[in-house]
C-alpha cells in the first residue's frame, strides 16, 4: 500500500483527489492539509511515501514545502499537482527535490500511474510542460531578484521592500533595473508579470 500526503488550499479539489486515489486498491491518503507551513508536520505524523502538493498555497509555497519535506524526510518523495502549468515552476520544483509534476486536468489513472511510478523512484513530468521547460530555459533571475520583484508584484515602494529585505533603496533599486532589463519588461510591474508567467516567483 502507498501511503499518500495530499496538500492543496481548495478543500473541494483536495477532497475529490482523495476520492478518487482512494478508488485505488494499492493507494492510501493518510494525511490532508490545506496550507504548504503544515506539509512537514502532517508528514511528520503520518508518514507518507508521496506528498501530493499544489504550488500556490498560503503559509509556503509547493516548491518551498518540497525542499523542507525531502530535507527532513528524504524517504518520502513528492510529485506536484497543479493548475498551474509553468516551465519555471518545473524547473524550481525539480531542483527542490520533486520527482514529478503534473496538471491537475492529468485523467485519474495517469495521476494514479504517475503516484506509483514516483513511489518507484522515477521521474514523471507532464510531457508539453517538459518541452516547454526545455526551450524556455532556466531563470535569469538571481535569487535576491526575485525575492525583490515578489515583493514589487503587491505595488510596495522601494523603500517599504528595502526594509522588508534589510537592504539599501539603491540596492533595491539596482536589483529592479537589473530584472526589468533580464526579463525584457519596460517597468517593475510588468517584469514581475512576466517572471510570474514564466514562473520565475
Amino acid at each position: 500500500m502507498i501511503r499518500l500526503l495530499l496538500a492543496d488550499d481548495q478543500g473541494l479539489v483536495r477532497g475529490a483527489l482523495a476520492a478518487l486515489l482512494g478508488l485505488e486498491d494499492d493507494l492510501e491518503v493518510v494525511a490532508e492539509v490545506g496550507r504548504g507551513d503544515e506539509v512537514l508536520a502532517a508528514a511528520q505524523r503520518s508518514a507518507p511515501d508521496v506528498a501530493l502538493l499544489d504550488v500556490e498555497m498560503p503559509g509556503m509555497d509547493g516548491i518551498e514545502a518540497t525542499s523542507v519535506l525531502r530535507h527532513a524526510l528524504p524517504s518520502c518523495r513528492v510529485l506536484i499537482v497543479t493548475t498551474f502549468g509553468r516551465p519555471g515552476y518545473v524547473r524550481r520544483a525539480l531542483d527542490a527535490g520533486a520527482s514529478g509534476f503534473v496538471v491537475k486536468d492529468t485523467p485519474a489513472r495517469q495521476l494514479a500511474d504517475a503516484v506509483r511510478r514516483v513511489h518507484m523512484g522515477l521521474r514523471v513530468i507532464d510531457p508539453t510542460l517538459a518541452t516547454e521547460t526545455l526551450t524556455s530555459g532556466t531563470s535569469p533571475l538571481t535569487s535576491r531578484e526575485r525575492q525583490v520583484l515578489t515583493a514589487a508584484a503587491t505595488g510596495a515602494t522601494a523603500s517599504a521592500i528595502a526594509k522588508e529585505l534589510h537592504l539599501s533603496e539603491g540596492t533595491v533599486r539596482n536589483h529592479l533595473s537589473s530584472a526589468i532589463g533580464k526579463t525584457g519588461a519596460t517597468t517593475r510591474t510588468e517584469a514581475a508579470r512576466t517572471a510570474d508567467l514564466n514562473g520565475w516567483l
